[in-house]
């Protein structure tokens, strides 16, 4: 049980770090002094199809990374360190 709650919170903070880090992007987008924190770039495959006549499969994976979010998520990750030992 111990893991299972362990994991849970990782995930909990993970996943608050990108959605925060992405909010604090939209938020920081055309501002003079921090719009530097809403740069980011798109990596991923954009689009991967597969014709095998009967089945066609197409794949596509993009992720937009920005500063903000790679801030606010190792700063999630700290603070699960800090919150960790206490569970």
């Amino acid at each position: 049980m111990d893991k299972f709650k362990q994991g849970f919170v990782f995930c909990f903070f993970l996943i608050s770090g990108i959605v925060l880090g992405a909010y604090l992007a939209y938020i920081c987008d055309g501002k003079p002094y921090v719009g530097w924190m809403s740069w980011g770039k798109d990596m991923g495959v954009e689009n991967f199809a597969l014709d095998l006549y009967l089945i066609k499969f197409n794949l596509g994976l993009m992720v937009h990374a920005t500063l903000s979010q790679i801030v606010s998520i190792s700063l999630a990750l700290i603070l699960y360190v800090a919150v960790r030992k206490k569970l």
